[in-house]
């Protein structure tokens, strides 16, 4: 359908190419499903409303439905010279006739439409996300409880620096993927009010009911604000922005893991099935996959900073920049992240400490040095930095062969005045010991598991009730739809869809007006 009244003669073929491609099997494939979720729910509101007459709404419904039935493969391999939409609905057309196959866009625009789809598509996306977020913090809890009194330094500047366990170094990671979570769930929340009835910008003076059609589909409300509605893709950017924060988590998980299961570390290995070879080197064992880690989760901040520039300095309303090249950079990136959190899963659940070698390079750091300062504080009444310098020699004596450090340290308390204890020398009792300040003590965290576990199971409730919800929905619009082919449609107005100039539906600037609501209603 070349003509539109307006425009008599089809996109030139170069730019066509550019802007559509030679053909939309992808989009048929990946997007078109949406559109026909959302033109059910349409066509039940309108017939519901007395908008549309019954036998119309009924043969689209019908030619929807046999279209979905058939996978969409009608639309497949053809061109699409004006978009995805108008290849479809010039398919209704083909099919009822322009009377009926172009009655379906009445009060909507492709604007509204097209901001609806979005975040219909997105919800999948973002639940798969947390969902793959979610079993990577319960591998970080599983083996932080499984490793929770093997012994090893946590290093700083890739020094070995104090004593803690391979358990508290895996449940502090799973607690900062928790609110990388909670940053992925704030930005799905901003999906969560329908643009629907929008129409290009200014809403529509069609009786609609926007919350109808919110509800079936299964947002928590209509549309607000018309302009809004449309212009605004601030989701897209909110949530690749919560992507890049998790990618960064992931990245460090992926550096310290790999750095540890070298030969000049040796603290972990990974099996057979988590490494990989060398061409050449017939000696190598290379802990590959967390370089995948590293490589795709940084795809986020470059979709951020590609959508974020597209959207730049565009006017607020409508915008090709801001709804199409805005949103383009999204998919491939969280789908890169989502991957990113698979392999770092499996990761850590492949992971094998080694708990001597742990132990060891604990102990020949001399990690136990700032228990040793802070024992001379306690027991011996010296200041802090009086015994951070006395320390400091003792520590320099040992490595350069001199007095072995528990010798010296003895010797120091002795002189004082103050009672030894060697345990203050063994890096398994000082972590035993840190109790206070989150540190790696039993109690400690036992408090910090049970606050890992209690997040988890409410993120992972939350993730349940929305996916049950959206079902609900799903399940009232296939009641709907059925209502309506059997000429019984069940929320049909009181005043026969009569036609109000400051209706306000849509969320237009009626809408302010006290008999101008939009019809919102919780899902």
């Amino acid at each position: 359908m070349h003509d539109t009244g307006r425009i008599r003669r089809a996109l030139d073929p170069a730019a066509r190419r550019i802007v559509f491609g030679e053909h939309v099997d992808a989009a048929v494939r990946d997007e078109l499903p949406f559109y026909l979720r959302v033109d059910r729910a349409h066509l039940v509101m309108l017939v519901e409303r007395g908008i549309l007459a019954p036998d119309t709404g009924r043969r689209l419904l019908g030619a929807i439905g046999e279209l979905a039935c058939q996978g969409c493969a009608p639309l497949a391999g053809r061109p699409a010279p004006r978009g995805l939409y108008l290849l479809y609905e010039g398919w209704l057309v083909e099919r009822l006739g322009e009377r009926v196959g172009g009655a379906l866009q009445l009060a909507r625009s492709r604007n509204d439409l097209n901001a609806t789809v979005l975040r219909l598509r997105l919800r999948g996306v973002a639940c798969r996300l947390a969902r793959e977020v979610l079993r990577l913090a319960a591998a970080l809890a599983r083996g932080a409880e499984r490793h929770a009194a093997v012994v090893m330094p946590v290093y700083t500047h890739h020094q070995a620096a104090l004593p803690v366990t391979y358990g508290h170094y895996l449940s502090g990671v799973g607690l900062a993927l928790l609110r990388d979570l909670e940053g992925i769930e704030a930005a799905a929340a901003g999906l969560e009010r329908c643009p629907l009835g929008a129409g290009a910008a200014g809403g529509t003076t069609v009786p609609i009911d926007a919350g109808r059609t919110a509800a079936l589909l299964g947002f928590s409300g209509g549309v607000l604000h018309s302009l809004d509605a449309v212009a605004s893709r601030d989701g897209v950017l909110r949530l690749l922005a919560a992507a890049a924060v998790l990618g960064v988590t992931l990245s460090r998980l992926a550096t310290d893991l790999q750095l540890w299961s070298t030969a000049e570390f040796g603290l972990i290995d990974f099996p057979d099935e988590l490494v990989g070879s060398s061409s050449m080197m017939p000696q190598k064992r290379n802990a590959f996959l967390l370089e995948h880690v590293q490589g795709r989760a940084g795809a986020p901040l470059g979709a951020f900073t590609a959508a974020a520039m597209a959207m730049h300095a565009t006017p607020f309303s409508n915008s090709v920049a801001v709804g199409t090249e805005g949103v383009k950079p999204l998919w491939h990136a969280l789908e890169q992240v989502a991957e990113a959190a698979v392999l770092a899963r499996l990761s850590v659940a492949g992971a094998r400490p080694r708990p001597e070698a742990m132990r060891r390079r604990a102990a020949e750091g001399f990690t136990p040095a700032t228990e040793l300062a802070n024992r001379l504080v306690r027991e011996a009444g010296l200041s802090f930095r009086e015994a951070h310098h006395r320390v400091g020699e003792m520590i320099t004596a040992a490595a350069e062969g001199g007095e072995p450090l528990e010798t010296a340290a003895e010797r120091c308390f002795r002189e004082q005045g103050a009672g030894w204890d060697a345990a203050w020398l063994d890096p398994a009792a000082v972590a035993a010991a840190a109790a206070y300040g989150g540190g790696p003590a039993g109690p400690s965290l036992r408090r910090a598991l049970a606050e890992l576990r209690a997040g988890w199971g409410a993120a992972a409730a939350r993730l349940r009730e929305r996916g049950a919800r959206w079902r609900r929905a799903d399940r009232a619009l296939d009641a709907a739809v059925a209502a309506v082919l059997a000429g019984e449609p069940g929320e049909v107005a009181e005043d026969g869809g009569g036609w109000g100039a400051a209706s306000g539906s849509g969320g237009g600037p009626g809408a302010m007006t006290p008999s101008g609501g939009d019809g919102c209603h919780e899902a």
